[in-house]
């Protein structure tokens, strides 16, 4: 999956200008009630501006009269992660650890103009998707050593009981010859007769949960 399956285009995107003042920037987050916005200059990616940010900065400003500041500091003035960019056609996994820092990353082109965003909550809501989340089943997790075709066994031993794959997903161990398994399935009359298919064939069973 590409990051432009998932991006927001910036007609879609509620933006601010470099010169939008923060109490006009303020409004605009409460109202759509979202914690950041990309700042835009001439098309151009400039930076994002969250509450967190205008809190931060009028505490750090020589400025003691809030009201004043809000109205005389540009979003463009304290706008940050304006290098921490994403273009369309990278994978969408490089977006999940962009986002430690910041609600949103912006997708931008080959002349930094930028044409759109990925939030916190769609990289949340892809993920969710990955691991079949949305649908009931039950979720089985199991180890198995790192052994060439040990995912077309498994995918063998699913055919021959005619389960339904929901999700399967595989994670690194300490241990380097061994690799944690995920899968979740549709609930069926023989979930027994699999498990106890998966251990016969090498796959030990650490946790079976109807999800």
């Amino acid at each position: 999956m590409f990051v432009r399956s998932a991006m927001k285009s910036l007609r879609e995107t509620i933006s601010v200008n470099y010169d939008t003042s923060l109490e006009e920037t303020l409004e605009r987050l409460k109202k759509s009630q979202i914690d950041g916005v990309p700042v835009i200059q001439d098309g151009r990616y400039e930076g994002i501006v969250t509450f967190n940010r205008i809190y931060k900065s009028f505490f750090k400003s020589d400025m003691t009269d809030k009201v004043q500041f809000l109205k005389e500091t540009k979003a463009g003035d304290i706008a940050y992660q304006k290098d921490v960019t994403v273009d369309k056609e990278a994978v969408f996994e490089t977006t999940l650890l962009l986002v430690n820092d910041a609600p949103l990353v912006a997708v931008v082109d080959e002349k930094e103009q930028c044409i759109g965003i990925i939030t916190r909550a769609d990289i949340l809501d892809q993920f969710q998707s990955a691991f079949g989340m949305r649908k009931t089943g039950v979720r089985i997790a199991f180890a198995s050593s790192e052994t060439e075709g040990r995912i077309a066994r498994l995918a063998k031993i699913a055919k021959s009981f005619h389960e339904n794959i929901i999700s399967l997903s595989t994670f690194d161990e300490t241990n380097q010859n061994v690799r944690r398994i995920v899968m979740k399935i549709e609930k069926n009359e023989n979930i027994d007769q699999f498990i106890t298919k998966l251990e016969q064939n090498g796959f030990k069973v650490l946790d079976i949960k109807e999800m």
